[in-house]
């Protein structure tokens, strides 16, 4: 006799099996070997790609397209960061990289992704129980893409930093292939433990890491010891002068840090109710023992400059301060130059990196939230809480290995999260074929995102996009 259970379970799709499951991923190397993921289509062809309604290849195009969505003061300030380096570039580059990796042959495994996984996109934060977690740190791209497409960009940030740091072809490329195999490998480990297990499994700072050497490991000390000092406390003695009455207020510092003086108090306060109400009821309740001081716009990153981010500080009764980011959400690239739709995509995009962050990170901020301004989304996170960073370009070339390897770790702790996860771990194997061949594609891409960035700098000294940056 059935139950109710068994016929619910005979409704949906039956679960692969773990076996099941790596089988069919090693019967897609049939119809996109590995060694596939070699070859970048360079000319900028559609044919036979994913999504053959993009157009022609145009990246200056793609940054107008963006530009136009920004804060026309700031824009000359993005461009000017941009073209600091390559690296610079590369960081601001998220959306004509979508459209090339479009282009491109794809198992068809989509899973979470994070939609901009280069190196300088993973740090370090405090849990909850204040203890500092490395993972994946930024998601305003994140959103359900074919999962190559992070690993092919966090592997050319790989050769684009390493370049940036001046390190020599033959150490780029074995920090290249070092973050690739750690990807795949640490696929492979997520595939021996269960569900439950790779939901909870994260890399935490303070315990004992074997696998690092002294000087690996004294990196990271470093960054971990001052990641404990940015702290909301700390920024605020930066930024704020006290009123007579005690009240903190932002001092400004054009362009990056100016007051927003035509935000009515009665607006603030009805979109901070919107997000109380997209919190736990515990942050909900603790969000209500503060009082809102002061609100200031802050620009913020490389590719991010001329979105409208906000730092918002609040004090609580005995004093203590809190600072909240509240960031727009723009539409994912994956999306909007990737051509990637989803089931989820009535989803506002404010809820949309919420929800990816949560997937994607081992353990995330609570006080994560997101509401809708006028006419635009916006999500929110808790600001300077412990937050650090590795800056790739400072490591010597064995400790940018081992770093990198750490980041391809972490995305495939991430990847794991998807069901679809065993089928990438079955298509890639225990050989080092699909590292070897994404690290071929990567060098190819760095090269034409080199080229990229010097067309910008020819385009900027003729005048045809507004920048600071010197000529």
């Amino acid at each position: 006799m059935s139950t109710l259970v068994s016929r619910r379970q005979h409704a949906r799709d039956r679960h692969l099996s773990l076996d099941e499951a790596l089988a069919a991923g090693r019967a897609l190397r049939e119809r996109v070997p590995r060694s596939a993921h070699r070859e970048l289509n360079a000319d900028g062809s559609r044919e036979n790609a994913a999504h053959p309604a993009l157009p022609t290849r145009d990246p200056l195009g793609i940054l107008a397209a963006q530009n136009a969505t920004r804060l026309p003061q700031l824009v000359p300030l993005r461009m000017e960061r941009m073209l600091e380096s390559p690296f610079t570039f590369f960081r601001g580059t998220a959306g004509i990289m979508a459209a090339d990796l479009a282009a491109g042959p794809s198992t068809g495994i989509e899973v979470v992704s994070c939609g901009d996984a280069h190196i300088s996109n993973f740090g370090l934060f405090a849990s909850p129980q204040r203890s500092l977690v490395f993972d994946l740190n930024d998601f305003d791209e994140a959103g359900v893409s074919p999962w190559e497409w992070d690993v092919k960009r966090l592997v050319t940030s790989v050769v684009v930093g390493g370049r940036d740091a001046g390190h020599s072809r033959k150490q780029v490329r074995r920090a290249a292939l070092a973050s690739a195999s750690a990807y795949r490998d640490g696929l492979r480990e997520m595939m021996r433990i269960d569900a439950l297990e790779r939901y909870y499994t994260r890399i935490d700072t303070d315990e004992l890491h074997p696998e690092l050497d002294s000087a690996a490991q004294k990196v990271l000390d470093k960054a971990t010891r001052q990641a404990r000092r940015r702290t909301s406390r700390a920024y605020l003695e930066k930024i704020t002068v006290r009123d007579d009455d005690g009240t903190l207020l932002i001092v400004e510092d054009p362009p990056v840090l100016t007051h927003v003086p035509e935000i009515t108090e009665e607006l603030i306060e009805e979109l901070f109710e919107q997000y109380r109400g997209t919190v736990p009821a515990d942050i909900a309740l603790l969000l209500s023992h503060f009082t809102l001081d002061d609100l200031a716009m802050r620009v913020v990153g490389v590719g991010s400059v001329g979105t409208r981010c906000y730092i918002l500080i609040l004090s609580g009764p005995a004093g203590e301060p809190l600072i909240l980011q509240v960031k727009e959400a723009q539409p994912s690239v994956l999306r909007t130059f990737g051509g990637v739709t989803t089931a989820s995509d009535d989803r506002s995009d404010g809820q949309r990196v919420v929800d990816n962050q949560r997937i994607l990170q081992a353990v995330s901020d609570s006080f994560l939230g997101h509401l809708q301004g006028p006419g635009r989304d916006y999500y929110v996170r808790q600001f300077r809480d412990m937050k650090g960073s590795i800056d790739p370009s400072t490591l010597a070339p064995k400790e940018f290995r081992t770093y990198v390897a750490g980041c391809g770790t972490v995305l495939a702790r991430a990847h794991a999260q998807s069901r679809e996860a065993p089928l990438i771990a079955g298509y890639l194997g225990s050989s080092s074929e699909f590292d070897h061949a994404v690290v071929e594609w990567s060098f190819a891409y760095a090269d034409q995102s080199l080229a990229d960035y010097d067309a910008l700098r020819d385009a900027v000294s003729r005048g045809e996009f507004t920048s600071s940056a010197p000529e």
